[in-house]
């Protein structure tokens, strides 16, 4: 009180100037649920990931101790322990190794691996790795044999499969040099299935890999599931997909692995490729890991890497992407119909990933039901064709909010308004709104020499323009431009060119713009 009686009331003005501005950042940033937790899905008999809040210090090394003793350190914000026993209680602290560091003791989990199951490998029920023969039969039998706690194993060798489903409290184990190979026959992809394609509930084919059924009222179906192993999930790629389409059209082609009404989700230390669409979709579910995998789709019409569509708590980590489309795209559904199911994409953390090509590190474009709490962080894109891109179409309705870019090395910031596809249907009743994102700590020095670096658009009404977005420090090429249209309350802090100059900034119908 002593401290507030001593200011000045232009001292007062600028302490509370201040603390408005951290409170709009504070409100900007994803509030998410954790500091130490373990990633879902991951917890098993002899292995966990654990993910933890990123420390302020600058090139932190993290230190993990089990029981008291020290067995691992790490840069990232996870780490996965795999070499302990079953059925036993472990704690374990994070601390910062610096000791100096303020807060350094970041917290304590305790846990208790998982009793080892029952494993069912699929030779023992017939399967054959001959590269002709159909396994989806002696698959889908080890998988409903499977009992709580086992594990279905496909070994070394090459195994064909049309689709295939999987339950609860199961995991479906690939080994090295193991693929699951989908095959090129739409018929063994029948029956149709109740699905969500490009933000609409509608019929499609089955995915190689089912799990769940669809079911808007929000009940979980499928629990506790796991598919992981050091192999390769391949699907029947583009010729599939083109016979699909040939077939029943473009939105009947099945995913490569669909989860739908599914909860505590592990997809894991997989290679992932030859989707006939989009590879790895799950709709309406929560509590999604997707990590060390790596996914390559290229050349393949509208392949999608991970697409979270009204789905909560995804964290997505230490992922590779080859796309030939987007690598990621975070939706929630598509104008009337997103926007009255009103099941929004709520905090999603993607963090460590490397980003080779593909078209975006995207929200949207259909996102009706709602997107916030998305945090992007220690992530590396490279030549995608869009970047770091939130998207969407004055018809959608809905928002996207509350988005944080951190500590990130991108070609290319976009906010669209309008795209050019998937626009049929009618509209929905309200213009979308996007507002509160927070880009800091970017490096952008390898963006490419022509067009806008950052290229950020809301909407012509007034109460739907761009607003609340801050970009923190920086580092573009020389001769950057940024564009800013339709826009309001946009501030530019240390943003500089390699020269150290202040880039072009072309500005449209905006306000409130701090550059």
């Amino acid at each position: 009180m002593v401290y507030f009686r001593s200011l000045t009331k232009k001292g007062l003005f600028v302490l509370f100037f201040s603390l408005i501005l951290q409170l709009q950042q504070l409100q900007a940033a994803p509030k998410h649920k954790f500091n130490l937790i373990i990633a879902p899905g991951t917890l098993g008999t002899k292995e966990v990931t654990l993910l933890w809040a990123k420390s302020p210090v600058k090139k932190q090394v993290y230190e993990l101790f089990v029981n008291g003793k020290l067995l691992g350190s790490t840069g990232k914000t996870n780490y996965t322990f795999e070499q302990l026993k079953p059925n036993t209680w472990y704690t374990v602290k994070v601390i910062l190794k610096s000791a100096k560091a303020e807060g350094a003791d970041l917290n304590t989990i305790r846990f208790k691996t998982t009793r080892a199951g029952k494993v069912y490998n699929i030779l023992d029920y017939g399967a054959k790795a001959d590269g002709l023969s159909n396994n989806a039969k002696a698959i889908q039998e080890a998988i409903n044999a499977c009992q709580p706690g086992g594990t279905v194993y496909i070994p070394e060798g090459t195994f064909l499969s049309g689709a295939l489903y999987l339950k609860s409290d199961m995991t479906l184990f690939i080994a090295k040099r193991g693929v699951l190979k989908g095959t090129t026959n739409v018929e063994d992809y029948l029956p149709m299935i109740l699905n969500r394609f490009e933000g609409w509930e509608m019929k499609t084919y089955a995915s190689l890999i089912n799990a769940g059924t669809l079911n808007r009222n929000g009940t979980y179906n499928v629990k506790n599931l796991k598919i992981t192993g050091s192999g390769t999930i391949m699907g029947g790629g583009r010729k599939l997909g083109e016979a699909m389409t040939k077939a029943n059209g473009i939105r009947s082609r099945g995913r490569l692995i669909c989860l739908m009404n599914c909860q505590d989700v592990s997809l894991s230390k997989l290679t992932i490729t030859e989707p006939p669409c989009w590879t790895i979709h799950y709709i309406y579910s929560d509590n999604v890991s997707c990590h060390d995998l790596n996914i390559i789709t290229k050349n393949i019409r509208n392949g999608d890497g991970i697409d979270p569509d009204s789905s909560t708590d995804s964290y997505i980590f230490n992922c590779t992407f080859d796309t030939g489309d987007d690598c990621i795209a975070i939706k929630s559904g598509k104008n009337p119909e997103g926007f009255f199911v009103a099941k929004p994409t709520t905090n999603v953390q993607i963090t460590h990933c490397d980003f080779l090509r593909g078209h975006g590190i995207s929200i949207g474009s259909e996102m009706s039901g709602g997107v916030s709490d998305v945090l992007v962080q220690d992530c590396k894109a490279g030549n995608l064709l869009h970047g770091m891109q939130i998207k969407g179409t004055r018809d959608r309705g809905g928002y996207v909010k509350n988005v944080s870019v951190v500590d990130c090395q991108l070609l290319q910031i976009t906010i669209f308004s309008a795209v050019n596809y998937n626009n049929d249907g009618e509209a929905a009743p309200q213009i979308p709104t996007f507002e509160n994102f927070v880009f800091k700590n970017i490096d952008m020095t390898m963006a490419p020499s022509v067009g806008y670096a950052i290229d950020i658009n809301g909407f012509k009404e007034p109460a739907h323009r761009l607003k609340n977005v801050s970009f923190v420090n920086i580092s573009l090429p020389a001769n950057a431009k940024i564009s800013v249209k339709d826009a309001e309350k946009v501030s530019f802090k240390e943003v500089r060119t390699t020269a150290g100059l202040k880039p072009e900034y072309v500005l449209s119908n905006s306000s409130d713009l701090i550059y």
